[in-house]
């Protein structure tokens, strides 16, 4: 199994981490960086042994207000044009399909969706690249409101279908299906228990086809069962990351490279099997 993308092919018979380098005053637990300060983290969460570095200019914790499209363009390019020379494969974290446009043309290698190409024309511009790798993540309504409506009959059902769906539309617009990586999206419209449900669930992704992403990096869930706020979840950060490999997930999107690469070797030399294998 791999994920093709612009510059790279990646193997995915090992877990690949993904490096999170938030262009913003205001992410829940690592905003305020400017361009020069995140440039120079991303350097060193390629240095720490990210595989994929995640670049985003606007917030989506829950009760985030959107960015204008000129603000988020001035703050992620020059991050972006910086990352694409640094020998990784890099992602933009944006739902924006102007935003998404002006990264492919820097060489850009993955969109990176909340919104899984519903805005408009996003679906159009991906499929328009000759070989751009996409992550499709599920979120109901969007981060000012997602948090309003947390009721499913079957969350794990219902994220299965809408994933499902939007492969679809990918698929009808000449998107291959090695290009595409699927995302439960915890925290986005989903209450603790759900959240948790989504980790056995990921099976269910998996018998769609497609790769899983994993983002549990010092999500709310986990402080509702440790009770440590944000900045102290680093432990349970590293758990959930790897009860989700252990369910299937191919990529981890987090904070921590380094504390991550070390579980993760302790978790490789134990030569468990994931559900994924």
């Amino acid at each position: 199994m791999h994920w093709q993308t612009t510059r790279f092919c990646i193997p995915l018979d090992r877990p690949k981490v993904m490096g999170i380098v938030n262009v913003t005053p205001d992410s829940f637990s690592d905003g305020g960086r400017g361009v020069r300060d995140s440039i120079s983290h991303a350097e060193t969460l390629l240095a720490e042994g990210a595989d994929i570095l995640d670049i985003g200019g606007e917030s989506s914790r829950p009760g985030a207000a959107p960015v204008s499209l000129e603000e988020e363009l001035q703050r992620v390019l020059p991050v972006l044009r910086a990352a694409v020379s640094l020998g990784v494969p890099v992602s933009v974290d944006t739902y924006k399909t102007e935003v998404m446009r002006a990264a492919l043309d820097l060489g850009v290698d993955i969109v990176n969706d909340i919104a899984a190409l519903r805005s408009p024309g996003a679906v159009e511009v991906v499929a328009a690249h000759p070989g751009c790798g996409v992550c499709l993540m599920h979120m109901r309504g969007e981060p000012r409101s997602m948090q309003q409506d947390t009721h499913y009959d079957d969350v794990v059902a219902e994220v299965r279908d809408f994933l499902a769906q939007r492969c679809a539309v990918l698929h009808r617009a000449g998107v291959e299906a090695s290009r595409i990586v699927l995302d439960p999206g915890i925290g986005f419209g989903k209450s603790v228990a759900d959240n948790y449900a989504l980790l056995p669930g990921q099976r269910a992704l998996l018998g769609l086809g497609y790769p899983v992403l994993a983002g549990w990096s010092r999500k709310s869930a986990l402080g509702a069962v440790t009770g440590r706020p944000v900045e102290q979840r680093l432990a349970a950060s590293l758990a959930a990351a790897l009860a989700a490999l252990q369910c299937g997930a191919r990529v981890i999107r987090v904070h921590d490279v380094a504390a991550t690469r070390d579980a993760l070797a302790v978790w490789q030399a134990a030569g468990l099997p994931s559900t994924g294998d």
